[in-house]
């Protein structure tokens, strides 16, 4: 997704406010109290998205304004179609041969989306209805010589798969070659999860009003949004302080002003000392992984835990870190609940999982540290699969456990299938933080963080580079660092996650294909202090 900016004309964001993400029962919430309590009609409220969408469509379509440009509205007989007759009836104002083409019959509609196709008409604006299969004809004959549709079809209330005339409609307008504009949403996309119900229009960009929703901020909605922007269309200041979205799209200034600070005479125990449990035969890499990345994040000092039988290959793999040992099972580490309360003492963060196993001595580590520690503790990988098998723990956790499973971990946890997780990521990771009162990564293209208040935050960056062994290791190499900082929770979630994201995106600039997780390292110190920077700016 392009970045989503305010509409010329409208209030909107600042600049270094977070870009806030609403739910479609959230939108309802704040448009029912703008009208009913706060006294802005639903009428006024719909000429201000038409308006404000005119704009966006004009910025993003310059040539919409040469002579005999035309221009084919496609509405629905809800009040996304109102929308959509405010933007043709403005678009023929300022010379655009725009037309309606309606799926039903006028007189079938009502409320204000009567009223503002009342308007159109009586500027003698053309309206085509279509109310069976038999008028797709024609509709795919005025789409095709169009130089621009307007999806004006289904708005984010949509509850149901489309089928039907709309489907066809829909798939019409996606095959005909023309640039679309989407009015709200794009006509099928659900607003909450941001995956077609059904099948959903392909935009070229869309104009959305109040706030960015939700599932236009996850894929595969980025893709069907396109260039997206927010139009401000008056929701009432007191509606959006009593129900303000609880989601939030990451920018780089909101990761900026997480990042760690130190007064001129910070020493190493100042900064904080990451426990690093990790690794096993064959997977040395992955505990070597995360201590140097919890290091390059600022933490002062790293102890990783090897197997008693991998303790040379530990100690020479990471010469900042220092090595404990555990008892030996195998090349595997065996559970000692004496030697790991020793390792403790001193310790600000713990990260178990990568690479550890999920043999009995791992699943009886994590169990221990959950339930005997009030440390922060980064839980991954491995550790999130043996966690899975008995949750009780996780629910009466001592300390403040960050989980950050992949959908099939996720899938895991919650003994459903991958499909399931990846159908509604955001209320996935929602209901899981807030059932078991932990903060939770789903990993992923544009990975979510919930904590158990129920806020949630998208990340924007990374890129398919990433999608190589070791990438996970890094960042809860990071999320530990940050932790041990003294970082909050849910903090050090988001900077982290963005960060991993953002210093990878660096390094793709010269190619995806073939990035691998070690070339993150080096770009760990250098991200932050671009970040520091970035406030100055």
């Amino acid at each position: 997704m392009a970045s989503a900016r305010a509409a010329r004309g409208g209030r909107g964001a600042r600049r270094d406010e977070p870009l806030r993400l609403a739910t479609a029962a959230e939108m309802r919430a704040l448009d029912g109290l703008t009208i009913e309590r706060y006294g802005t009609p639903g009428h006024v409220l719909m000429e201000r998205a038409g308006r404000g969408a005119t704009a966006v469509l004009l910025q993003c379509f310059p040539r919409l304004r040469r002579k005999g440009r035309r221009a084919v509205i496609v509405a629905g007989k809800g009040n996304n179609g109102g929308d959509g007759f405010v933007i043709a009836r403005l678009l023929r104002r300022r010379g655009v041969r725009a037309e309606v083409v309606l799926l039903g019959r006028a007189a079938e509609l009502r409320g204000d989306a009567a009223r503002m196709l009342n308007a159109y008409t009586r500027g003698r604006g053309p309206v085509r209805e279509i109310t069976d299969a038999a008028g797709l004809g024609a509709l795919q004959s005025t789409v095709a010589s169009a130089d621009l549709v307007v999806d004006a079809i289904f708005g984010t209330g949509l509850d149901k798969p489309v089928r039907g005339l709309h489907a066809d409609a829909i798939e019409l307008i996606n095959a005909a070659g023309v640039p679309v504009f989407a009015v709200d949403i794009p006509s099928g996309l659900n607003a909450d999860t941001g995956v077609p119900m059904g099948t959903a229009v392909q935009a070229e960009a869309t104009a959305t009003f109040g706030f960015a929703k939700l599932g236009q901020a996850l894929y595969p909605g980025v893709r069907h949004c396109g260039q997206l922007a927010v139009v401000d269309i008056g929701l009432a200041p007191q509606a959006v302080a009593e129900h303000a979205p609880r989601a939030a799209l990451l920018g780089e200034a909101d990761a900026a002003r997480l990042v760690p600070t130190r007064p001129a005479d910070a020493h190493k125990g100042d900064c904080g000392h990451v426990l690093v449990i990790a690794g096993s035969f064959g997977k040395t890499g992955a505990a070597q992984l995360a201590a140097r990345a919890a290091a390059r994040v600022g933490a002062g000092l790293v102890t990783v835990v090897a197997p008693a039988s991998l303790y040379a290959v530990y100690a020479a793999g990471v010469l900042e870190a220092m090595t404990e040992a555990l008892p030996d099972d195998d090349g595997r580490i065996r559970f000692d609940a004496t030697r790991l309360q020793q390792m403790l003492e001193g310790k600000t963060a713990v990260v178990i999982g990568p690479g550890v196993g999920t043999h009995e001595g791992a699943a009886r580590t994590v169990q221990w540290l959950l339930a005997h520690t009030a440390l922060p503790i980064v839980v991954d990988a491995d550790a999130i699969t043996v966690l899975s098998r008995d949750l009780s723990t996780l629910r009466t956790a001592a300390g403040r456990a960050l989980l950050t499973p992949h959908p099939g971990e996720m899938s895991r946890l919650l003994g459903c299938d991958t499909a399931a997780v990846q159908s509604d990521r955001a209320g996935t990771a929602r209901r899981f933080a807030a059932e078991h009162g932990c903060v939770l990564v789903l990993k992923g293209a544009r990975s979510v963080i919930a904590d158990g208040s129920g806020s949630l935050w998208v990340n924007p960056t990374g890129n398919p580079g990433m999608a190589s062994g070791g990438m996970g290791d890094v960042l809860s190499g990071i999320l530990g660092g940050l932790l041990a900082q003294g970082m909050r929770t849910a903090d050090a979630a988001c900077l982290g996650v963005y960060l991993h994201g953002a210093v990878a995106d660096r390094v793709a600039t010269d190619g995806e294909v073939g990035l691998v997780a070690s070339d993150l390292l080096p770009g760990l110190r250098p991200g932050l202090q671009a970040l520091r920077t970035a406030l100055d700016v």
